[in-house]
Formats: structure tokens, C-alpha cells, sequence
């Protein structure tokens, strides 16, 4: 195919260079994944300033929202332009990108231009994990990517365990305008490291072409879906006022995305030389992973902050236990997809997953076990569920097949997020709505403080039911991911392909 050629890399890669390059790499992930989670522990000071009541946390939202949006929404195109000219050119691209959303942030004095500023940094901050995943495929050979793959992945979950950290250290040394003004040196020495060690790709032969309107479509469809199930109060109602009319509008843009798809001579996913059984399996458990993710963090911090009376602090180091095992996680199993295939290490890590959310559902409030079991086994999924995508596309659509694994897992945890934390909610009031709050009027102190002592425990317990609900489910959930992971190749390409001589 000359659309493969044109993506080989210029002249022989030595191994030393290629892990460089790929640290390279690897390292604007973890600049785009820290952005993700920076502002979690800045928010209310940044409101603040902005002239924003406390009290009206919800009009800030689209500063975490439009960062999502950008970040799932441009990513199967990116991806896919990466195909078309290279992973460095995508690379330096997003970066610039990047820069240049944190510019516009750190400048902002409105919310309207930072909320701008947020969504160009999550759209090029979110091209950067798929294209450094396709890169991987480009340099390593089957029987060594899933290593390297589970480095990249552990890059991407260091974020959540550095951002907040990161954001609040900044903020208190110098606002947290410094937490965006910090991105524009680093995205340029990033850039120079990319420029310096990632090979550029060929441009030889017939350039192959790409869906942009497909792309621009499947964009606008997943954005309406992101914008439709984000909600920033889940515990009045499942979905937001305006959620079920712009996810029917998504619904309908994603209609009109595969009926582009089928009529177009061009398309964003070849099917062609794609086995669906295993892309389609590995999609469907990156999805129950995604969900399980995002639950376990929303639902921790609430469970803190609820049952165990602790402050946004005590949530956060509760949830460091869940957090520090996730890339931790990852690096293990990119060393056992490379050993005993892809399947293995995927079923074993959600059904584990599964195992430690049932553990915790039954020993609630002791959680930190469960969390750290929890964190790992999940981090274990990651590398499989990238290499399964890889080997199951051709070389030239690596780039949306990374992209495509990413979308999966985010949105299972809008999904995941936007129904059990609703639910849970939705079963507490259900639990509570025949609890009369004592009150200290009329009856001796004695037996208020008796009547007090027993509604906290009513509703403790009410608490721990919501929480043992939604844990038991998430396991229920990581057990269909298990399920689909069965139907995954045994051991992928480990086997039967070596190192190229082009690439090392």
C-alpha cells in the first residue's frame, strides 16, 4: 500500500532513539492529561476572580466541559490527519494548539474566552495520547509494543495523580494564571524534544486522502453527546434540562455520520483489512473501563465528603489510593501483554476490577484496599485494550484506531457517570424520604438528642446502601467488560511479527 510507505519513518531507527522519541512523546501526553485535571482543586478561586458567586458553581462547568468537549470531539479526525502526515506534524501541531489555548486562558478575564481557551487546549491536548499511540505501533514491532503502549498509558493516569497536586502547588505560588502561563515553555520544549528524536514520515508516492467532512460530522455528534450527558448537578436528575434534545440532535448528526460514511468513496475507518470482532470487543470493554473509571471518581469523593464526613481534601487522599494504582497498573500490564498476549491480562483485570468494587460495596466505609486493587487492576486493561485496536487495523489507520479506543473508554465514563451516580442519588432520596429530621422543640434535650442519634444513623446507612448500589453495579459493569474481553485474540501479533528493519 503506498499509503503505508509514505508513513515510514526516514532512514533506520535504532532502538536507543526510538525510546526517546517515544519519552518524548509520551511526555506531552502527561502535559495534555495534567491539564485534564488541573483545575479540580483551583476551581473556586478561579470563580472567584471572575466575579462568579460561589453559590452558582454550575456557570463554571463549562471550563471542565469545554475541555472535554474538545478533548473527545477532534480526536477521531486528529487521529486520523496523523495517518496523512505523520506523527510529528500532528504532534508539533497539537502543541502549538496547546500553547496557544493556554495563551488565550491565561489572558482570559471573562469566562466566555477562558471557557474558549479550555476547549483548544483539550482538543490538541486530547489529539496527543492516540497519536502517541499510533507512534508506538509505527516504531515498535507487535512483540514490543504493548510495553511501550503501557508506558504511554501509565503517562495518561499520572495526570490525575499529578494535575490536582500540580494546579493547587502553582495557584498558591502565583495564581492560577501561572498554571496556563507554565504550559506555553513546556509545550515548546516538548516540541523541540518531538522535533529532535520523532522521525519525520516520508511523503513519497500518492498521498492518501481524508474525511474531512466525516470527521467534522462524527465531531459534532460526539461534542452534542458530551455536552448532552455532562451534568453538573446529577443529583436532581439523571441527564440536564437540556440533555435528551441535544442528545437526540447527536443521535441524529451520528446518523447522518454513518450514512456519509456508507455513500463516501473516502472514509474516516477504512473497513477494509479491519477484523471487527476484535476491534468491536475491545471498544465495548474500553467502554465498561471508562465508566468504571469515571464513577470511581465522582462517586469516592462524594462518599467521603458524605458518609465518611471528611473535606475535599480528606476525598482527594482517599482517592490517591484508587489514583496511584492506575499507572502503576498499566506499566504491569503492558509487561504482560507482551508475554502472554492481549486477552489474558484484559479478562484478568476486569474481572479483578469487578472483584475489588464488590469488596468494596461490602466493607464500606474501609475502602482503601478495594480502591487501590481497583486502581491497579484497571490500569492492567489499558495496554491490552491499545494493542488489540492496533493489531486489528492496518499500519496506515493506527491513528483512528487509537483515537477510537480513547473515545470508547471516554465516553463510558460520561455514560457511566451520568446514570449510576444519578440512580444512586435518585435510590438515597427514595431511602430517606420517610426520615423525619428531629427537631428540638417540645420533647426534653434527652430524648432529641436520642432522636438525633437515631435519624444520623438512619441516614448513614441509607448513605452506605447508595454507595454498596452503586459499587455492586460498577462490578456488574466491569464484569461485562470482562465478558467482552474473552472474545479477544489469544496473543494478538506478539508472536508473529519481529522488529522491522526500518524501524529498528
Amino acid at each position: 500500500m503506498k499509503s503505508l510507505k509514505a508513513l515510514r519513518p526516514q532512514g533506520p531507527v535504532g532502538r536507543g532513539r526510538r525510546r526517546i522519541a517515544i519519552g518524548a512523546a509520551g511526555t506531552t501526553v502527561l502535559i495534555g492529561s495534567i491539564d485534564a485535571y488541573v483545575l479540580v482543586t483551583v476551581l473556586v478561586d478561579m470563580i472567584g476572580d471572575l466575579g462568579i458567586p460561589v453559590n452558582h458553581l454550575e456557570r463554571a462547568t463549562p471550563l471542565v466541559t469545554g475541555y472535554l468537549l474538545g478533548y473527545v470531539a477532534g480526536m477521531p479526525l486528529l487521529g486520523r490527519l496523523s495517518d496523512r502526515f505523520g506523527r510529528r506534524a500532528l504532534i508539533h501541531a497539537c502543541l502549538a494548539g496547546f500553547a496557544l489555548g493556554s495563551l488565550i486562558s491565561a489572558t482570559a478575564t471573562d469566562l466566555v474566552p477562558l471557557i474558549a481557551g479550555r476547549a483548544l487546549q483539550g482538543l490538541a491536548g486530547g489529539a496527543l495520547l492516540p497519536v502517541t499511540m499510533a507512534l508506538a505501533a509505527d516504531l515498535f514491532s507487535a512483540r514490543r509494543r504493548p510495553v511501550v503502549l503501557g508506558w504511554v498509558g501509565a503517562a495518561q493516569e499520572l495526570g490525575a495523580v499529578i494535575g490536582p497536586l500540580f494546579g493547587a502547588g502553582v495557584a498558591f505560588l502565583v495564581g492560577w494564571q501561572g498554571i496556563f502561563w507554565i504550559n506555553i515553555p513546556l509545550a515548546a520544549l516538548a516540541a523541540l524534544a518531538v522535533h529532535l528524536t520523532v522521525p519525520a514520515s516520508q511523503r513519497g508516492g500518492e498521498r492518501e486522502k481524508v474525511d474531512v467532512v466525516g470527521g467534522i460530522l462524527l465531531a459534532l455528534a460526539l461534542g452534542l453527546l458530551v455536552v448532552g450527558l455532562y451534568n453538573p448537578e446529577p443529583e436532581t436528575a439523571m441527564l440536564p434540562e437540556w440533555g435528551p434534545p441535544v442528545i437526540a440532535a447527536g443521535a441524529a448528526v451520528l446518523a447522518a455520520f454513518l450514512l456519509w460514511q456508507w455513500r463516501s468513496p473516502v472514509k474516516l475507518l477504512d473497513p477494509a483489512g479491519v477484523r471487527w470482532r476484535p476491534f468491536g470487543l475491545g471498544l465495548a470493554a474500553s467502554l465498561a473501563t471508562g465508566a468504571a473509571l469515571m464513577v470511581t471518581l465522582v462517586d469516592v469523593q462524594l462518599m467521603a465528603q458524605t458518609l465518611l464526613g471528611e473535606d475535599s481534601t480528606g476525598g482527594a487522599l482517599l482517592l490517591l489510593w484508587f489514583l496511584i494504582g492506575l499507572p502503576v497498573g498499566a506499566v504491569a500490564g503492558g509487561w504482560l501483554v507482551a508475554r502472554v498476549g492481549e486477552r489474558v491480562p484484559a479478562v484478568a483485570g476486569l474481572a479483578a476490577a469487578a472483584c475489588a468494587y464488590a469488596w468494596i460495596a461490602n466493607t464500606l466505609p474501609e475502602v482503601e484496599p478495594g480502591l487501590a486493587l481497583a486502581g491497579f487492576a484497571l490500569g492492567v486493561v489499558i495496554a491490552p485494550l491499545s494493542a488489540v485496536a492496533l493489531s486489528a487495523t492496518p499500519e496506515g489507520q493506527h491513528g483512528m484506531a487509537s483515537a477510537a479506543v480513547v473515545v470508547a473508554r471516554m465516553m463510558g465514563m460520561l455514560l457511566g457517570v451520568a446514570a449510576l451516580t444519578s440512580w444512586s442519588l435518585h435510590r438515597f432520596r427514595e431511602s430517606t424520604a420517610d426520615l423525619d429530621t428531629p427537631l428540638p422543640f417540645g420533647v426534653p434535650e434527652a430524648e432529641y438528642l436520642r432522636q438525633q442519634e437515631t435519624y444520623l444513623e438512619a441516614l448513614d446507612a441509607a448513605l452506605a446502601a447508595q454507595y454498596g448500589d452503586v459499587f455492586t453495579a460498577t462490578a456488574v459493569i466491569c464484569l461485562a467488560g470482562a465478558a467482552c474481553a474473552l472474545g479477544l485474540t489469544g496473543r494478538g501479533g506478539a508472536e508473529t511479527e519481529r522488529e522491522r528493519p526500518s524501524t529498528g
